[in-house]
């Protein structure tokens, strides 16, 4: 065998014409950045932009910014799974009356506070009155009149009612007392809501999760909610007060002319004839509305 004499070579890499390699300097080859080539430029078919429809199942309503879900048994039922009851209460004039008369209201006022045994709200509902079928109803009977100083004198007190609507400011007030039924106890449920109020202003996440009733808690609430409007009726009589308890239509008139008051003036829905609709309930499209198990 003969030995392998051959030395290695090695190449080194080829310098530009012009600049002298110093001595005694390594060069090390650097990588050359690759320049990609340009595509024209057309849309990506795998990249689209996202649509509402994708980030959020739930349609976008008006009705999402409810606090309610539905009413149903003469009852609201709330997002949170809570319940209310609304009672209508005629006004009285305490100013008219003596002052025998008002020491009689006045103790019946306070033992009705001190018999409730859960929390109420009390509201008071101003809306401005519209006379115009009131004088439309004046002017069709002055044009039955043959008489012709009745037709003057009718004409003058039209004009005069009509000046006063216009100048003075004609409020009807409408009490209302609110009555809650919460499921998890009404002190739990005034802490949670203290919670969620401080949450609210420091930047804090409301929980959006489906609550969930079965048909059990449900007769119960439904119990409940008849004793304590039974209570507060009972007291508002013992005042004088006569009262009494909203139904299912009644509630949708009262939300319809609270958040339309404008619509409701002109195309009330107090005539308006049950079998004409298609639907007597609309839900809310999102899912963070109640769900009662067990019914249909």
């Amino acid at each position: 065998m003969q030995p392998n004499n051959q030395q290695p070579t090695y190449q080194l890499p080829a310098e530009p014409l012009g600049q002298p390699q110093a001595i005694g300097s390594a060069q090390v080859p650097q990588p050359q950045p690759t320049v990609p080539m340009q595509q024209p430029t057309s849309p990506s078919p795998t990249k689209q932009p996202e649509q509402p429809s994708q980030r959020s199942s739930a349609p976008t309503s008006t009705q999402n910014s409810l606090l309610f879900s539905e009413m149903r048994d003469n009852m609201i039922i709330m997002n949170d799974g809570s319940f209310r009851a609304i009672v209508r209460c005629q006004s009285i004039n305490f100013d008219l009356m003596s002052s025998r008369e008002r020491e009689g209201v006045e103790f019946s006022y306070q033992n009705f506070l001190n018999s409730l045994y859960f929390p109420v709200q009390v509201l008071i509902r101003s809306r401005r009155v519209d006379i115009g079928p009131y004088i439309d109803r004046l002017v069709d009977i002055r044009r039955s009149q043959d008489n012709m100083l009745l037709n003057v004198l009718m004409d003058d007190y039209i004009n005069f009612i009509d000046i006063l609507a216009q100048e003075a400011n004609i409020m009807d007030k409408s009490f209302y007392i609110i009555v809650p039924y919460y499921p998890s106890g009404d002190l739990n449920e005034i802490k949670k809501q203290a919670k969620g109020l401080f949450d609210s202003f420091f930047g804090g996440k409301t929980d959006t999760a489906v609550t969930k009733i079965d048909q059990v808690s449900y007769e119960k609430a439904k119990d409940e909610i008849k004793n304590r409007v039974d209570s507060v009726m009972s007291g508002l009589f013992q005042m004088g007060v006569k009262s009494g308890q909203l139904n299912t239509r009644q509630l949708g008139e009262l939300f319809y002319g609270s958040y339309n008051p404008d619509t409701a003036a002109r195309e009330p829905i107090a005539g308006l004839d049950p079998n004409e609709l298609t639907s007597t309930y609309i839900r809310k499209g999102d899912s963070s509305s109640p769900q009662i198990e067990g019914r249909q």
